[in-house]
């Protein structure tokens, strides 16, 4: 494993254990070239996944990318961390038992979207309102309504 901080290649597990939400390993790392000290989470991939964007380019499917656009839907909500993390998980692991190899990132999105409605209303007007690419106030009326409805 490189070290984040000088890229060093050697460095060394101090130690191991499960994460909280049990389908991680966390690893405590030190760099033997500059003494610094990191984390690092090791995770189960089933299978490789491509993701079809809505132009039709095909990209890798990316866990930490997916992990980002609902944490910044999240954000200065009232959500614990490990919150976050359960919820990617579960949607990581709901898109790989599915067994498609390729998945389009309208449906992505809309699983996304199912998630943060139940979780948080605000988030998920925010995710809503990039996902669904809105431009006039009537895109989020209409939202709106859906939800009190």
């Amino acid at each position: 494993m490189r070290c984040p901080f000088c890229q060093s290649e050697d460095t060394q597990v101090k130690d191991s254990r499960p994460a909280e939400d049990g389908t991680s390993i966390r690893r405590r790392r030190h760099c033997n070239a500059c003494g610094a000290r990191f984390t690092t989470f090791e995770r189960v991939q089933l299978r490789e996944m491509t993701v079809v964007k809505t132009d039709g380019r095909r990209e890798p499917f990316d866990r930490e990318k997916m992990a980002r656009s609902i944490r910044l839907a999240l954000r200065k909500r009232p959500v614990a961390e490990e919150r976050i993390e359960r919820i990617v998980a579960s949607i990581q692991k709901q898109l790989e038992a599915d067994g498609a190899e390729e998945l389009s990132s309208r449906e992505i999105g809309g699983i996304i979207m199912q998630r943060l409605k139940d979780l948080d209303p605000i988030a998920y007007i925010r995710f809503a309102s990039v996902y669904e690419n809105f431009r006039e106030t009537k895109d989020f009326q209409a939202l709106l309504q859906s939800l009190d409805g």
